[in-house]
């Protein structure tokens, strides 16, 4: 399960921003947010790192990155992670956001209401209030580019991820707005993953674990590219959109699911 020992190759560090950028990642101790600290890093990028307090105590970054504790769903909470982040920055140039999770398959007439809530506040709520937080710190150095990350559940429903499929649909939306609002001088886009092997299909990295939610060797097999997606895959495409590579994308979506989706 996963490439968490794949190495960082030339292919994903040639469109990645260059040397000195400074970039936030959101939830960066997960299974695609550590690769990609390890990605920015030897693109000789400064990196700062937000995310749970117990995310951070069990996978701690790098010694030279920040790292700074949050729940995205709350807007104290936000607030004071910045406070915390300006102490090492006035400004930056990318951000990063990767937090979200999602619950076991549940239909919709017996999900519960607090469940519902979670998801959304952690995709959808939490999207808004970093970014909202972030954009100020971004415009001070001049510009920059927002990645957020949506989900191919957003497009392709599948029974059991109401919630998910929801927030996500509503972070392609939040995105749009976003570049809207702030072009030319700041970007946003997102990436739309379908399943990727990490923790997060058992679970997510913070939170308690739970079963598998798919079965990996049906979905598997069900793609063109006939395997799910390693961390790598999606490592690769965040950098691109975080970079100048794509400087005059915005408001943009990348599927990255081999093929499984393509609208």
């Amino acid at each position: 399960m996963g490439d968490q020992s794949q190495p960082i190759g030339i292919e994903q560090l040639r469109l990645a921003p260059p040397p000195g950028t400074r970039m936030l990642v959101v939830g960066g101790c997960g299974g695609i947010g550590a690769k990609l600290v390890e990605a920015a890093l030897a693109a000789d990028n400064e990196v700062a790192v937000m995310d749970l307090p117990r995310s951070i105590k069990e996978k701690t970054p790098p010694a030279q990155v920040a790292a700074i504790p949050v729940d995205v769903t709350s807007s104290d909470s936000v607030e004071q992670a910045f406070v915390e982040l300006v102490r090492h920055w006035q400004s930056f140039e990318v951000l990063v956001n990767l937090a979200g999770f999602a619950t076991p398959r549940v239909p919709i007439e017996t999900f519960k209401d607090e469940d519902w809530d979670q998801v959304v506040a952690t995709s959808l709520r939490g999207s808004f209030l970093v970014a909202r937080r972030a954009l100020p710190m971004i415009r001070a150095d001049g510009g920059g580019s927002i990645v957020n990350t949506a989900s191919g559940l957003a497009f392709h429903v599948m029974p059991g991820f109401g919630p998910y499929s929801a927030a996500k649909a509503g972070v392609i939306a939040l995105t749009k707005v976003l570049a809207r609002e702030n072009a030319p001088h700041i970007r946003a886009n997102a990436i739309a993953p379908h399943a990727v092997r990490t923790q997060f299909l058992i679970g997510g990295t913070g939170r308690d674990e739970q079963p598998a939610q798919i079965d990996i060797e049906t979905y598997a097999n069900a793609v063109p590219m006939k395997r799910m997606a390693d961390i790598m895959d999606v490592v690769g495409p965040l950098l691109f959109l975080a970079g100048p590579a794509s400087r005059f994308m915005t408001g943009q979506t990348l599927l990255i699911n081999g093929g499984q989706l393509t609208p």
